[in-house]
């Protein structure tokens, strides 16, 4: 059998026993993977720009992150922590309360998805403050059950046909100053969609039966809006002047993404709880929330869990993750890789007038095309032939934003300087491609 003929029938395979609801971006499947690059099963040598949907920072099969796994595998798989404790888990626990912003005492539990870890993080933010409400913000993506499929913004295609959702869940604006929803201009605005929390109480729900404001650092699945430097501080302070527990979803926007090892540490921003997943394990399905200790010791016995949180082998292969961080200074690279992929798209926005925007952090990086720089109309259509046309050229790349029109980059970060002009030069090609 060729190559060629191996894609054909695992396609056939998958239209006959796998539904339609789970997506693929690209028609292709992965034989392995290494680093930054992707091989197909037809012989492809793929650049990887999508980093498993940000869930492979320290990039595929890192040696160390495959040692461990194979080194606890070895010794047991899932006595479940419920049933009778082991010590990866408490390790890892250890090592998250020491990294997640604030200067006090934490604590961490684990499940298994990120929005495994939103719904916990929620149930955690009830019971202390014995509130129900609970605020998100527009364009938000907080998961695909029900709570986190509630606190999404996006209806497709992750909320349309799966109603009726959650209640008590309010939305209000985000800080998406190229799109601003008050139809103002930062920074004259006085980042007014902060202090518009304040209104939202009299309006939408009461100060005082709002247990949570949860928000994305940077909005990932929404477009990856970064708001301005006041943003988060402003939110924080009134979230603190009511009582309202603050969860920050470093979902994607964690783990070394943005060149800090959590996004709020760009603003100084201490967060009563965090949400992790993606990235913290390597590739293995790991979530955590990490709080303050009175919020995080509330809940009774009993109360949070799961059969599989806090597996022995995902926490080994995070402790894992978290020792390439600090062996190869992951972060340094990281901020090196952001500077570079910055002036590449700002470069690309000069030459390019389908890009509107370019924003982001550290390597969390995107490109908003628009039809039109006046009226900004989003160019949906062009950013999928844009994808299309990058994978057909041996780069992966991911697509994002409610309007379907924002390009994201969440390569490795262990990219070498070679796969990175190559997959940046792919898209320039593609850009010009589109921009005809």
């Amino acid at each position: 059998m060729n190559d060629s003929s191996k894609n054909e029938q695992l396609t056939q395979l998958r239209a006959r026993v796998v539904p339609q609801g789970p997506f693929n971006t690209h028609p292709g499947f992965t034989a392995r993977a290494a680093g930054a690059l992707v091989y197909a099963v037809d012989g492809r040598e793929l650049i990887d720009f999508a980093g498993g949907i940000g869930a492979m920072n320290v990039g595929h099969c890192h040696p160390k992150v495959v040692a461990a796994i194979k080194d606890q595998a070895e010794k047991y798989i899932h006595p479940c922590f419920h049933v009778t404790m082991y010590e990866p888990y408490l390790k890892l626990a250890e090592r998250l309360c020491e990294l997640t912003p604030g200067a006090f005492a934490k604590m961490a539990m684990f499940a298994n998805s990120g929005a495994e870890a939103v719904e916990n993080a929620v149930k955690v933010a009830r019971y202390y403050t014995k509130r129900p409400a609970v605020i998100a913000l527009e364009n938000a993506f907080h998961g695909r059950t029900l709570l986190a499929m509630s606190l999404t913004s996006k209806v497709k295609p992750y909320k349309f046909g799966f109603g009726p959702f959650a209640p008590d869940i309010y939305r209000m604006p985000s800080a998406y100053c190229y799109r601003c929803a008050l139809g103002l201009k930062y920074p004259d605005c006085d980042v007014a969609c902060a202090d518009y929390l304040e209104k939202f109480f009299i309006d939408h729900v009461a100060a005082e039966s709002t247990a949570a404001l949860i928000a994305e650092p940077i909005i990932g699945e929404g477009g990856f809006i970064t708001p301005p430097p006041e943003y988060f501080p402003k939110l924080a302070q009134i979230c603190r002047k009511y009582g309202i527990v603050f969860i920050a979803d470093e979902i994607q926007s964690g783990m070394g993404r943005t060149g800090k090892m959590f996004a709020m540490e760009h603003w100084q921003v201490e967060p009563d709880l965090v949400t992790t997943a993606k990235s913290l394990a390597g590739g293995m399905p790991l979530s955590a929330v990490v709080g303050r200790q009175e919020m995080m010791d509330a809940p009774h016995v009993g109360g949070l869990g799961g059969t599989y949180g806090g597996n022995p082998v995902c926490c080994q292969a995070a402790l894992a993750v978290l020792d390439v961080f600090k062996e190869e200074n992951l972060l340094a690279q990281a901020e090196v890789l952001g500077k570079k992929v910055k002036a590449r798209f700002e470069a690309f926005q000069q030459q390019f007038e389908i890009i509107g925007d370019v924003r982001g952090l550290g390597p969390m990086r995107a490109l908003e095309l628009v039809k039109d720089r006046e009226t900004r109309q989003p160019a949906a259509d062009e950013a999928k032939a844009l994808v299309k046309l990058c994978y057909e050229k041996g780069l992966i790349l991911l697509s994002c934003g409610n309007f379907g029109n924002v390009i994201r980059t969440l390569m490795p970060l262990v990219i070498t300087d070679e796969q990175l002009e190559r997959g940046l030069a792919i898209m320039a090609d593609g850009l010009a491609a589109i921009a005809k």
